[in-house]
């Protein structure tokens, strides 16, 4: 696994496609066996999806960055690549979202029940060319395929993303570009920015303000 930055307290690494983030057989086990210590997972990111994800080394800062996602302050921001063209090109999206956990896909609502749990994101989109644009969302909230079908709700699915409506395949195209989040000891704001990696990225250039 490819790590960004570590101490004695959290570890910020690169998930790649199609590795869960969770379990022996996913991001947990692989980096207890390559760092040769305790590793907990504070947030998630979806098995087909890649970029930065964070780890606690920990107990003491698994609670604390827990505590940090649990109060919205972990900024999390991603890059994806959308069928269409954005209308307007920057703006912000709210749904109502339900997931079905037996099915493993969320659906948009229109009237609050039980399950049903608020959505939103803010986006602005970078590029387009061939009718493809080059978004970055940033997430108000977490929850489950959120920037998959909160797109493809609005007829722009993620390439790649067959689940919610993409008819081109491939590695899905959403990428954990940024997080920025408070040393779960020191108290200090880190923001750390990767630019996007493999294939499906590699004609596009324009990712954005690193800062």
């Amino acid at each position: 696994m490819q790590i960004v930055k570590q101490d004695g307290d959290m570890l910020l690494c690169v998930k790649p496609a199609g590795v869960a983030a969770q379990g022996e057989a996913g991001m947990e086990g692989l980096l207890r066996a390559q760092t040769g210590g305790a590793v907990f997972p504070v947030h998630r990111l979806d098995q087909a999806a890649a970029g930065l994800m964070l780890f606690a080394k920990t107990p003491a800062a698994a609670a604390a960055l827990s505590r940090q996602v649990r109060e919205g302050t972990v900024d999390k921001e991603y890059l994806t690549l959308v069928s269409g063209m954005p209308d307007p090109p920057a703006g912000r999206m709210e749904d109502l979202l339900y997931h079905d956990a037996r099915r493993n896909k969320t659906f948009p609502v229109t009237s609050p029940r039980r399950g049903v749990r608020r959505a939103a994101l803010t986006y602005r989109t970078l590029a387009t060319q061939n009718g493809v644009s080059l978004v970055r969302a940033a997430l108000e909230t977490g929850r489950t395929h959120q920037i998959r079908v909160q797109f493809a709700s609005r007829g722009m699915p993620l390439l790649g993303d067959g689940k919610y409506g993409s008819r081109i395949k491939g590695e899905l195209a959403l990428w954990s570009c940024a997080l920025a989040f408070e040393h779960p000891k020191t108290g200090e704001r880190l923001r750390v920015f990767l630019p996007p990696e493999g294939e499906v990225w590699r004609a596009w250039k324009e990712w954005g303000e690193q800062g």
